[in-house]
């Protein structure tokens, strides 16, 4: 075995994010490869770092699943290269967690494992409800168990018990009804069906043994938690509970799911100020972030800093690969000593900032289109260091500065990627119809989704791009990026009006509240 790994059986909690224990949290932040369920909250993605290998093993009915023995060989084939491995399972993980086979494998393999409890939805969605599962008067005891094959269960004990709960049985919720009446229990008996427990979308459907089934016979009651006795009652006794717990919804993005498209290394503010609103936020990086294919460039302008009169930087990523080189050349801010800096873009304004320095001149509306107009000087003549993506760079901007008779240097600093493939929980939950907005921060986000999406749907031709995107808003920071969502998609519903991510924010809340 290489280095210490280590494997970690995480219980995830039932549903947000909110309920998912410290521990877990911890671990997720380390964690090097991240082994996750289908039903784990996506936000439980976000918690691990940028460089951690996700891989989907989730069984979801009617789509292809990982075989168990897949999963274990992943398990240990991870632990023994090293790794910090985080099997992370919904709810508890000894709990309906198929863990038993894992646990085995690992023992077997010799290699060293914990066991993180979590928050089962078994006792989560009947409190989320108002529902106590214990009551002095009504439920001395209650029982959990999987209604997934009924026939195999003991019905007449099972009748026996004040209160049941019941996981997985939402496909055989009349069958198990059925064997309930035949041992006893009254129709009248009440019943409550609490789906996606934990999630701002939690829905809780009441009825009785005799009507519940014709209640929710249009509904798919997948994940679902289903509670079956008196103290069932109580929950609308208790309504209160369940709106003290309903995740604010007060806030103007409660209920909402949004896709973000930025680098993984990006997003994180722009993922809290969606959150901050109520927003339930999914990642699916459309950029990958890497140094450029050569430093050459970059190294010759550095050790000619001398010869520029200007610094323009035009994104947060050209300010930080930029600084980093000049770092790791041996210099510090103090080469720069005998340069201005121009930025582009609130962000790149922050950027700088943290490196101890003030621009010297930031355009009106943080656009590059209005730099040259309203450049505070005469460029004729200017010598100009433009560090800047290798590909794909502002060369509308370069042929003005140029016009204007400044003569520019461009180097490549970073290079902006199309990731391989879509992020498996995201392209899920865009098949699934969960997400309710797509935002764009740049066009090369919305080029690249556009190629993801289409080569993703290559094993499906019976879906469009189109037709995915249908009942989705797509949500612009600009101008130029609106028009490759025009070209691409043939609309765009949101645009900012300050072109930020705080601007691109306030144009969501007004345009999803004013649109309800």
């Amino acid at each position: 075995m290489q280095g210490n790994g280590k494997v970690y059986l995480v219980g995830a909690g039932p549903g947000s994010l909110s309920y998912l224990t410290l521990r877990g949290q911890q671990l997720l932040a380390r964690a090097q490869v991240l082994i996750y369920d289908a039903l784990v909250d996506f936000q439980l993605l976000n918690l691990v770092p940028s460089d951690c290998l996700r891989l989907d093993v989730g069984k979801r009915g009617g789509k292809k699943s990982t075989p168990q023995t897949k999963i274990n060989q992943l398990l240990i084939a991870y632990c023994l290269q090293g790794k910090q491995v985080v099997r992370l399972k919904s709810g508890d993980p000894l709990i309906f967690g198929r863990a038993r086979a894992e646990i085995e494998a690992l023992r077997a393999a010799g290699c060293p494992f914990e066991l993180v409890p979590g928050i089962s939805s078994a006792l989560a969605a009947p409190l989320l409800a108002g529902i106590p599962l214990t009551d002095k008067d009504w439920s001395s005891c209650f029982a959990v168990l999987s209604g997934h094959q009924p026939e195999t269960l003991d019905w007449g004990a099972l009748a026996r018990i004040d209160t049941l709960v019941i996981l997985m049985g939402g496909h055989t919720l009349e069958e198990i009804i059925h064997r309930l009446l035949q041992q006893g229990r009254s129709p009248s008996e009440p019943v409550a069906i609490i789906r996606h427990c934990g999630r701002p979308e939690q829905k809780v459907y009441w009825g009785t043994l005799a009507d519940i089934v014709k209640k929710t016979q249009s509904i798919s009651l997948s994940p679902a938690v289903i509670v079956i006795g008196k103290v069932v009652e109580l929950g609308n006794r208790f309504d209160y509970i369940q709106s003290s717990l309903s995740h604010h919804p007060s806030l103007p993005l409660a209920g909402k799911t949004i896709l973000v498209t930025r680098a993984a290394k990006q997003s994180s503010q722009f993922k809290d100020l969606l959150q901050q609103q109520g927003a339930t936020v999914i990642d699916m990086p459309a950029l990958a972030i890497t140094p450029p294919s050569s430093w050459e460039g970059l190294d010759r302008a550095i050790a000619n800093l001398n010869d520029f009169d200007w610094l323009i930087l035009t994104s947060a990523n050209g300010v930080e690969y930029f600084f980093n080189r000049l770092a790791a050349l041996g210099n510090d801010v103090r080469a720069l000593a005998g340069i201005k800096i121009a930025v582009v873009g609130k962000k790149t304004a922050a950027t700088l900032k943290q490196k101890n320095l003030q621009p010297d001149f930031i355009p009106p509306d943080f656009v590059a289109d209005s730099l040259v107009e309203h450049f505070p000087e005469t460029l004729s003549d200017r010598q100009i260091l433009f560090p800047r993506v290798e590909t794909g760079g502002r060369e509308v901007l370069v042929k003005q500065l140029s016009d204007r008779g400044a003569k520019v240097v461009e180097v490549a600093a970073y290079q902006s990627n199309c990731p391989r493939e879509i992020e498996p929980h995201a392209w899920f939950a865009l098949q699934q119809r969960q997400v309710d907005v797509i935002t764009f921060a740049s066009s090369k986000t919305v080029k690249n989704f556009a190629r993801l999406t289409e080569k993703a749907l290559k094993a499906d031709p019976k879906e469009t791009v189109q037709s995915l995107l249908a009942n989705v808003t797509l949500a612009s920071i600009g101008p130029q990026t609106s028009q490759t969502c025009e070209e691409l998609f043939g609309r765009v519903d949101v645009e900012a009006k300050e072109y930020t991510l705080e601007g691109l924010t306030e144009a969501l809340v007004k345009f999803l509240n004013y649109r309800e």
